[in-house]
């Protein structure tokens, strides 16, 4: 019996034990893989107290994100381990290194970093300015990689635009309906401001030469407001009509806008046949909105583009207009500071034009191995101005940022890529509508429009790019992988939180957060 009873005890004994056991495996294993969430904080200066923006955060696995102009991110911690680390760097400031778990806080402060000129100094020869130059350019094809690879881009695009006068001086109308209200309805009907914005996330393979791009989109979206789109369909339909009840047939337009004349024969070639005309725009309108189908569905393909044509400015392409590097001796340059990447020292270089340039900026270069890590650029003087016979355009505004970072490789890929472009139009010069006939008998003037237009319009783009991870790839993945170009973006008449959850993205600025659509 007393057997028995000892045997009963260490059973149970040892089934505690396992169990124990169990529990502390299981307990490990759920200690070392985070739950999938989502880190949200803020980046400051320590000392000011001011927002950070453009600052890396990555994690162990070498994913990660950058804060946006307002020093906001949010980063997925989805599959971390307790033991991954978040990196968090930027240039002039000590690095901040630790755990994943231990990122409680919504602001995080980061302290500015102390500069020894000296030690920038000791490993290198004192260099002026122009000679920095050189040497970056003389290491660009070690610095900056041309090989095939597969990354990962978030694209977004925002648009504003604005008309600034919409004035004209109703000076005459000989048909009724083409009169003074009307105008002022179609003037009524142009949006005066309209801001919208889109964002795709999606794989590239290439390189950096946009001929070779490939894409496989991911995600896209679209924000904006459908009742500021003027519609020209119904404004078309409108003037057809008017113009079909009081067109003669055989008539023909000249259009006269300051010393310009244009003869356009053929305006109707039966104004009688309302049902021929009918079926006719009809046809057309249906045209018209199966191209608009088709713009929808190469969605994919103009976001290569985009992405394709901002790669193609970056400060080493051969034709980027941003040409401070590539044609160096239009630009003066002087060391303005120095200061560290992480432990890197960081010359900090001022560019102004000479010889009619068009950028200013600064420039800041890796002490060691000379290469451009940074470059913010405005342009000083309008890059483009036409005037001709009272129509006027200009290209006002071209500024922007790009960021480097450092791979495995030691090459340096695509961080972070910001360009702001904006222009101006305008029109200020009469214009004239006259119907003339030459089977009516008398004056082949039969109807005229006069009014004197003065109006303009202000446009501006901006871009931003963030590459998240560039992998090498093979020639032979580079061209097995077949463009699936399908993509239709999801429209959202307001901003919402929730759309990119669980992707990494920059994070949205105060006016997109608060972009509502009109009911």
């Amino acid at each position: 019996m007393l057997s028995i009873l000892i045997r009963n005890k260490n059973q149970k004994l040892i089934m505690r034990k396992t169990t124990q056991l169990v529990i502390l495996i299981i307990t490990l294993i759920a200690s070392n893989t985070t739950t999938a969430q989502e880190l949200n904080a803020s980046i400051k200066d320590a000392a000011s107290k001011e927002a950070i923006p453009y600052v890396s955060i990555v994690l162990s696995n070498k994913k990660g994100v950058i804060t946006n102009g307002e020093g906001k991110f949010s980063l997925s911690t989805t599959n971390t381990t307790a033991i991954d680390s978040i990196f968090i760097s930027c240039i002039g400031y000590e690095t901040i290194a630790q755990p994943v778990t231990t990122f409680k806080d919504s602001i995080i402060y980061m302290q500015p970093k102390t500069i020894e000129l000296n030690e920038v100094l000791v490993s290198n020869k004192n260099y002026t300015g122009e000679e920095i130059i050189d040497m970056v350019k003389d290491s660009l094809d070690k610095n900056y990689s041309k090989d095939l690879t597969k990354k990962k881009i978030f694209l977004r695009e925002s648009n504003y635009q604005g008309l600034d006068k919409t004035n004209y001086t109703f000076m005459k109308s000989t048909i009724k309906e083409l009169n003074k209200p009307f105008l002022d309805s179609v003037i009524t009907a142009l949006p005066k401001r309209d801001n919208s914005y889109s964002e795709v996330l999606c794989d590239i393979y290439g390189n950096y030469d946009k001929e070779t791009l490939k894409i496989d989109p991911i995600k896209g979206c679209r924000l904006y407001d459908k009742n500021s789109e003027l519609d020209i369909t119904k404004l078309e339909e409108k003037f057809n009509e008017i113009i079909k009840k009081n067109v003669k047939p055989d008539s023909y337009f000249k259009i006269k806008s300051g010393l310009l004349g244009v003869k356009v024969d053929g305006a109707l070639d039966n104004p009688n046949d309302v049902k021929k005309d009918s079926i006719a725009l009809k046809k057309e309108l249906e045209e018209k909105k199966k191209l608009e189908e088709a713009r929808r569905a190469s969605y994919a393909t103009y976001k290569k583009t985009t992405i394709g044509n901002q790669f193609s400015n970056l400060f080493y392409m051969d034709d980027a207009k941003l040409n401070v590097i590539t044609k160096s001796g239009r630009y003066n340059f002087t060391i303005k500071d120095y200061t560290y990447w992480g432990n890197i020292p960081v010359y900090i270089l001022n560019f102004e034009p000479k010889r009619g340039a068009d950028y200013e900026g600064t420039i800041y270069v890796n002490a060691d191995d000379f290469a451009v890590i940074r470059i913010d650029y405005d342009n000083i003087k309008t890059l483009k101005s036409i005037k001709l016979f009272g129509i006027s355009y200009q290209e006002h505004l071209s500024r922007g940022k790009m960021i480097f970072a450092k791979n495995e490789n030691n090459t340096y890929d695509l961080q972070y890529l910001e360009r702001e472009a904006g222009n101006k139009a305008g029109i200020r010069r009469p214009l004239k509508i006259i119907e003339k006939n030459k089977v009516v008998k008398g004056r082949n003037k039969q109807n005229e429009l006069y009014v004197k237009l003065d109006m303009a319009i202000t446009s501006v783009t901006k871009y931003e790019i963030v590459v998240f991870d560039a992998e090498n790839i093979s020639k032979s993945i580079y061209d097995n992988f077949k463009e699936d170009k399908v993509i239709k973006p999801e429209y959202l008449r307001k901003y919402d939180p929730e759309f990119w959850k669980g992707y990494n993205i920059i994070e949205p600025n105060q006016a997109i957060r608060e972009f509502t659509a009109e009911e």
